[in-house]
């Protein structure tokens, strides 16, 4: 994994990223609507995620929570990106398709590998190594700070059947004109150099957000 690319080559790659532009909530075509209040308890928006949610931890995911979902709201789903990595496209940590409109939040530890979902707890998808569940954030030595963007679409009832176990384009497909509102919440974490605190307060990004 990318913890394992050494330091020197890390720096040079520091200004290969995917950028916030390619990240899925930023896609045109995914609908218009309301600013839906995502956060953690956890940490902070903007801020730095406490090691055990990353590969240097226990590397579980964090616990979610957001707040009222637009009328007419069907599902939900949690798509969650690496917005630096050194890669075309950002690299997905996590995808759970299916939400209940009514669920409210995501326990510590809750995206994990589920064969084929459950009705309750919604269908964890594919992460960039193909893998179902939790992507532990493992930012390559010395590339400098990343930011792994938690977006959570609230879905109409005419939204598309993605599949089972859904990845990053079968997910932008079902949902593309479906979207009735989105949060937004990002965590950072770097390794090999000085880390920030971050901001304290606010759970959107709107530089991020077309919608």
């Amino acid at each position: 994994m990318l913890e394992h690319i050494p330091q020197w080559l890390g720096a040079a790659l520091k200004n290969m990223r995917a950028g916030a532009d390619a990240l899925t909530i930023a896609q045109p075509g995914l609908g218009q609507g309301a600013t839906i209040d995502l956060s953690s308890p956890a940490f902070a928006n903007e801020a730095r995620l406490p090691p055990r949610f990353t590969a240097d931890g226990e590397g579980v995911s964090p616990p979610l929570v957001w707040g009222a979902v637009p009328e007419g709201t069907a599902m939900l789903a949690l798509l969650v990106e690496d917005a630096d990595a050194p890669t075309p496209s950002p690299l997905v940590h996590a995808i759970v398709w299916g939400l209940p409109a009514q669920a409210g939040r995501l326990a510590e530890g809750a995206i994990a590998a589920d064969d084929t979902g459950t009705a309750e707890g919604g269908d964890v998808g594919r992460n960039s190594y193909l893998g179902e569940g939790w992507l532990p954030p493992d930012p390559p030595t010395g590339h400098g700070e990343h930011r792994y963007v938690f977006q959570l679409f609230a879905l109409d009832g005419g939204v598309s059947d993605p599949g089972k176990t859904p990845g990053r384009a079968a997910l932008i497909a079902a949902m593309a004109g479906h979207v009735l509102g989105a949060g937004l919440l990002i965590g950072t974490y770097s390794r090999g150099e000085e880390a920030a605190a971050g901001p304290v307060a606010g759970s959107t990004l709107g530089a991020l957000r077309p919608i």
